[in-house]
């Protein structure tokens, strides 16, 4: 039976960064993606923004793995040429009573040691940004965007430097204990095949818990709910009048329906946020009418027709719609008792962002638990 240190399940840009990081700590490392292409979920069905860190509870693992991540994706997008540009956000509040929430908001943001916030007038806003109609904005400069599909290559490509493989179409059936390691079932082309890893990592973003379940010996109570959230995109027809990032003051379970460009500066609005049953990338055309409205707080002049469904998103939550937002989940042996396991659950916005970090911590948490000179498991009977 064919034997490797470390699998991790999952090609998004979360898993690609644990690997990346493993691999360059000397790990053995498998990536098992069960689609033809990395990144063909979350991860390529989002604003593409690199978060500066506001909106995060201090403390939290949010807040940190940002933080972290922001600087660790800067360095690593100069070092391997990955097109990015830090074009700074505008948090806008169209009327004056929100301005105490751009100041908690600015508060919050100072705590998680974020730079670049300033909070502007009308008329300071409006210099900016002239077609805004709105009475303040809080300004965050270190905000920016990035193309999220050469970074995955890039991520990707780093991994395979150092010894990772990929394997595309090849989805993961279970895992069983076998000392402090897994007999592991992938699936593939040719049917469906056992392997013994010392360490097992879960990055599979949407279908984390429902293969933490395949999971022998992981207890039930440790593993989330899946809930999903639909986010809707709609491009604007034409070039936008914006050079900037422009959102409107958060609301529950996001962060309102924005305006982010790319970095051809084409301007597209979204997400909102559409609780569905199942997975589903269809954009919701019923949706449009609600967007012309929640735009048009902040931009009254956008014109009639403008508006084109895109994309559809879909959040991983793990807390449903009335419950307060969770932390993102790292979970290890100290959190669920099982050695060499590591299952990252819901890991949403700012996951783009804190990518990086969250590789990073990962290896350093199955470092801790298990160092790669450790002694194979036992073969499998």
């Amino acid at each position: 039976m064919e034997s490797f240190g470390t699998l991790v399940v999952g090609a998004g840009v979360v898993g690609l960064a644990v690997a990346d990081a493993l691999a360059r700590a000397g790990h053995e490392v498998v990536i098992a993606e069960s689609e033809a292409l990395i990144g063909s979920g979350v991860s390529s069905r989002n604003s593409e923004v690199i978060h500066s860190g506001i909106y995060y509870p201090p403390g939290s693992a949010k807040a940190r793995l940002c933080a972290r991540g922001k600087a660790l994706l800067h360095a690593f997008c100069e070092a391997a040429g990955v097109p990015y540009r830090r074009c700074g956000k505008l948090i806008v509040a169209p009327r004056l009573e929100q301005r105490a929430a751009l100041e908690s908001l600015l508060t919050r943001g100072q705590a998680n040691g974020v730079t670049g916030l300033s909070l502007l007038d009308r008329r300071a806003t409006l210099a900016m940004e002239p077609e805004l109609d709105v009475q303040a904005a809080l300004w965050s400069e270190t905000t920016g965007i990035v193309d999220s599909h050469a970074l995955m290559t890039a991520l990707l490509g780093r991994a395979e430097t150092h010894g990772a493989a990929l394997a595309l179409k090849t989805r993961f059936v279970r895992a069983e204990r076998q000392g402090k390691g897994f007999r592991v079932r992938l699936q593939d082309a040719q049917g469906e095949a056992d392997y013994r890893v010392q360490r097992l990592v879960i990055a599979s973003g949407l279908n984390a818990p429902v293969l933490a379940r395949a999971v022998e010996g992981l207890p039930p109570e440790r593993i989330p709910v899946q809930r999903y959230a639909r986010g809707n995109y709609f491009a604007l027809a034409g070039r936008a009048p914006f050079t900037r990032l422009v959102y409107p003051v958060p609301e529950k379970d996001g962060l309102g329906v924005h305006l982010t460009l790319d970095l051809a500066g084409q301007a597209r609005f979204g997400p909102d946020v559409e609780w569905i049953d199942a997975p589903s990338y269809d954009v919701n055309p019923a949706r449009l009418q609600a967007f012309y409205g929640e735009v048009r707080k902040y931009w009254p002049r956008l014109p009639d027709g403008a508006l084109r469904p895109d994309y559809a998103g879909v959040r991983p939550k793990i807390y449903a719609p009335h419950d307060p937002a969770a932390d993102f989940r790292l979970d290890g042996p100290a959190v669920h008792g099982v050695p060499n396991l590591v299952c990252l659950f819901g890991i949403e916005s700012p996951g783009l962002t804190a990518a990086l970090a969250i590789g990073e911590s990962v290896a350093a948490m199955l470092e801790a638990a298990s160092p790669i000179h450790t002694p194979p498991t036992a073969p499998c009977a």
